[in-house]
């Protein structure tokens, strides 16, 4: 394994010069989380900044009833966890490996010393936090204004544009392997009004759904969606 390689990828270590990366190499191990894995839960606080190289992990919170709010879902080159004030807005939430994942781990004093070695990281940490941040405010808004239809199809054109594999002609593979519970718990509604949604989509040729696939016609989910309808 070149865990060299792999760092030079995350994309808040692509700023750091090769001298840095055998540092990060040397303090931060790297773990294989199961699928499934709680990777961290509210009430325990590692201090840990969790540095994703491979898979997908989702945040989430929960409300007294126990049903489940999905905040993110983070693929490959993002960052979360809490380092004494330094925040990823993970705070209360669950973190879940949603696939096999690979992370590295820096813990609280490596993090506050790299950041004052190299500014370059600080800020390549703001900038990708703050792309975080938008992308959850973008998805409350959607949320909070748009029917299920709407929440839908704003999350399938995110879920497309982060894990969107091959195209064929308009339509767009999501290579998310989520249920429709999954998506279900990412928009605040029930699997059965996500199912009769879909159903819908793929009667109006917006959405194609096949055996754990799911396609989707970007063009016409985005039209749709700025028609509000």
């Amino acid at each position: 394994m070149d865990k060299l390689g792999y760092l030079s990828r995350i994309n808040i270590m692509e700023v750091l010069p090769r001298e840095a990366l055998m540092e990060v190499d040397r303090i931060a191990p790297m773990n294989v989380v199961a699928k499934g894995t709680t990777i961290m839960e509210p009430g325990h606080r590692s201090e840990v900044l969790y540095l994703l190289k491979e898979g997908r992990v989702r945040i989430y919170k929960m409300n007294a009833e126990g049903k489940q709010f999905t905040t993110a879902l983070l693929g490959p080159g993002n960052i979360f966890g809490e380092v004494g004030q330094f925040s990823t807005g993970t705070q209360g939430a669950y973190a879940e490996a949603i696939d096999d994942t690979m992370l590295c781990l820096m813990r609280k004093p490596d993090v506050e010393r790299m950041m004052q070695q190299h500014p370059q990281l600080a800020l390549r940490v703001v900038e990708v936090l703050s792309a975080q941040l938008r992308q959850v405010h973008e998805l409350l808004e959607h949320l909070a204004m748009g029917d299920v239809r709407s929440r839908v199809l704003y999350l399938l054109l995110r879920l497309a544009a982060e894990f969107g594999a091959d195209s064929d002609g308009p339509w767009t593979l999501i290579s998310a392997d989520l249920t429709h519970q999954d998506l279900a718990a990412m928009i605040g509604a029930t699997r059965e009004t996500v199912s009769a949604t879909l159903a819908g989509l793929a009667r109006e040729e917006i959405v194609r759904t096949g055996r754990k696939e799911l396609r989707i016609n970007r063009e016409r989910a985005k039209s749709e969606l700025e028609r509000g309808v």
